[in-house]
């Protein structure tokens, strides 16, 4: 900085142009933004005129200090312009979200004369927000010969799954056989941001066997792959190629939040203590995770060794909080955690955190105030807030309110089918069999169907699913058969079937028959059977576990010693000794 203080202007005009180049970057390593403005006002001063890379050069040190308007100011001054100082102008404008000034630059450089080159293209296609956007310069790239570079092809791949076309991206990965794994990191990415887990293990697997070895990057993707897809046993395979790197913030947070969602604790605790470094995405993740996993009086436990480290909550954090204390009954703490978030760590409450606060309230049976909180907040609630509401009166048995709150949803969402579905198991729930009638004439007219409850497990390579009176199973008759057996046994232990749960209009015996082929239940049946000795049963569902199934989990847990997990749509039940990691309040 001192010399860059002390340069006489005399010595700058006598410099070499490469000496210009080394203080240009000596400026960038510095921060010193004011001492490269003087170079710039060194260089243009007498009229004298830089050669084109210095002035590029010059245009790259505005954008890093993301002094834009002095880009713009020295790039319209320019007497002459590369494909360099387009593609300079046009990133920076991307970096600063104005995707729309990029674009006509884009267009101007090639009325200018200018052919873009890779780079440019890598650029551009970031500000590409609609398909047709993202068609045409596709079609661009193709003009130009650029559709088969790497770095083009990887972008139109990432701007394809951005704008929702995941097929058009794909197809561009399967054009050519490519050598880079950029190209493997986007398909695979793209993959697992959009949700469909399979295609990106699918090729993450294909890359592996193509000779790639795995980096960061993807291995990244992978393990958020099996995070939506909850593949607890690919994950864990994945795990084994990050051993093979440092330790990396980015990798660890993402191993992290795999084994919080995919119900395995212990190893979620192991990798969390052995974290080198940890940020609030760390903490925040692991307190979700325990409090998902029916353990919130731990979570809060971390919450407060959080802040002892130091670590500052964010938006995130505290909704993992208040979950935690939806999902244990503490209502004061809930309350006192909601009230404090904005005094105390600066966190305006967000429409997450209004909505745990009405689930607190719901699950607790408090729902006068629920509904008193609902009409009191800052802003209008939405359809979430209003379901939530409407979860906790079939839980407390209000039908009135549940008939209320499904009214203030289809205002909102005119066409919800699963509000009139939850509406009339809610009527059926009563007994109320002719508004149940109503509800399902009403559905059927305008064509909504129930969506069946549906359990599913991966058993080697093979997921099996079991849906309530579904007996399609290859397995079936062993199944029925294992089901007697664990039936019998814990109807020793006093277990009666518990037949308010059958929503329809049936005799003690029907009603029995049904509740006995619950998808659950026959989950964990084909789990006993096929699970190895030591190893937990592990089933996912589609909708909340019914009271009877729960019951059922439990004492089979107790009578076979065995760990069985259950996630739901919200959160997990860890069965074990005859006990429910949710203390039954679910």
């Amino acid at each position: 900085m001192a010399a860059l203080e002390t340069i006489d202007s005399r010595c700058l005009h006598a410099a070499d142009p490469i000496d210009y180049l080394h203080l240009i970057k000596l400026c960038l390593s510095a921060g010193a933004a004011d001492a490269g403005r003087r170079i710039h006002r060194h260089l243009t001063s007498a009229g004298y005129l830089p050669v084109l890379f210095l002035s590029n050069s010059l245009l790259g040190m505005y954008v890093r200090f993301g002094l834009i308007g002095d880009a713009r100011q020295l790039f319209g001054d320019l007497p002459h312009r590369n494909v360099v100082s387009w593609t300079t102008m046009i990133s920076a404008f991307i970096d600063i979200e104005l995707g729309r000034e990029a674009l006509e630059f884009f267009v101007w450089m090639q009325r200018d004369g200018i052919r873009p080159n890779m780079f440019t293209f890598s650029s551009i296609l970031r500000a590409c927000d609609t398909l047709k956007a993202v068609w045409a310069m596709h079609c661009c790239a193709i003009k130009h010969g650029l559709d088969s570079d790497d770095f083009v092809r990887s972008s139109l791949i990432d701007a394809y799954f951005r704008c929702g076309d995941s097929e058009s991206g794909h197809l561009v990965f399967n054009e050519i056989i490519t050598g880079d794994l950029v190209v493997w990191n986007s398909v695979i990415g793209g993959f697992a941001q959009t949700g469909n887990g399979h295609e990106a293990l699918k090729l993450f697997r294909q890359m592996k066997r193509a000779g790639f070895l795995a980096k960061q990057a993807t291995i990244t993707s992978a393990l958020r792959a099996c995070t939506g897809m909850v593949f607890l046993e690919m994950g864990q395979q994945v795990h084994g190629h990050l051993l093979k790197y440092k330790p990396d913030l980015i990798l660890n947070n993402a191993l992290l939040d795999m084994y919080c969602k995919c119900g395995s604790l212990e190893e979620a605790e192991v990798n969390f203590e052995r974290m080198p470094e940890k940020d609030v995405i760390s903490w925040s993740t692991m307190i979700s995770g325990l409090a998902q996993n029916g353990r919130s009086l731990e979570a809060l436990r971390l919450f407060d060794l959080m802040k002892a480290e130091g670590a500052k909550p964010n938006y995130i954090t505290m909704v993992g909080i208040l979950f935690a204390c939806s999902h244990a009954g503490l209502v004061e703490d809930g309350w006192y955690y909601f009230r404090s978030m904005n005094q105390l760590f600066d966190i305006e409450p967000g429409s997450e955190h209004y909505g745990c606060m009405v689930d607190l309230l719901g699950r607790a049976g408090k729902l006068a105030e629920a509904v008193k909180f609902i009409h009191e907040m800052e802003f209008k609630p939405d359809a979430i807030i209003w379901r939530t509401l409407l979860g906790a009166c079939r839980v407390h048995k209000n039908v009135s309110l549940a008939a209320y709150a499904a009214q203030e949803i289809l205002k909102l969402e005119p066409g919800d089918e699963g509000t009139c579905i939850l509406l009339s198991n809610i009527y059926a729930d009563a007994k109320q069999w002719s508004d149940v009638e109503q509800m399902r004439k009403m559905m059927r007219d305008r064509g909504i169907r129930k969506e069946p409850g549906r359990s599913w497990m991966d058993v080697g390579k093979e997921t099996h699913v079991f849906i309530a009176g579904d007996f399609s199973h290859a397995q079936m008759k062993g199944i029925g058969r294992e089901l007697e057996r664990l039936i019998s046994k814990i109807s020793n232990m006093g277990y009666v079937p518990d037949t308010e749960f059958v929503l329809h209009d049936l005799g003690r015996e029907q009603k029995e028959e049904s509740i006995r082929y619950h998808g659950e239940k026959m989950a964990i049946a084909f789990g006993m059977m096929n699970s190895t000795s030591g190893k937990p049963i592990r089933i996912m569902k589609n909708l909340r576990i019914c009271g009877d199934c729960h019951a059922f989990a439990k004492l089979v847990s107790r009578t076979e010693g065995k760990l069985i997990v259950i996630r739901d749509p919200v959160r997990f039940h860890h069965f074990q000794d005859g006990a429910c990691s949710c203390g039954d309040y679910w």
